[in-house]
């Protein structure tokens, strides 16, 4: 079953926040309808970069290897390169 890695932001909050997730468009619903606690407060959370792997874990290895980063700059060029090159949601 394909996975995702995906960066949110909230532009009332001018936050990102990284996940990994098996439903991308279901995991988006639940951050902008208030159900996750650590995104309810910076709702509308707006997709800006996802990435699909072939299994949860690699999925869940990249999210993990972009937190540790810390720093925006260290995924701010993915978010870029996706936004010239969007592809539809699954």
């Amino acid at each position: 079953m394909p996975a995702f890695t995906y960066i949110l932001y909230s532009p009332s909050k001018d936050r990102y926040y990284i996940g990994a997730t098996n439903s991308l468009a279901d995991r988006l619903n639940r951050h902008n309808f208030g159900y996750s606690k650590s995104t309810r407060s910076g709702k509308p959370w707006l997709l800006v970069y996802t990435q699909q792997f072939d299994n949860f874990q690699e999925a869940t290895t990249f999210e993990s290897d972009l937190k540790k980063q810390k720093k925006r700059s260290a995924y701010i060029p993915l978010i870029q390169n996706y936004r010239s090159n969007p592809f539809p949601l699954p």
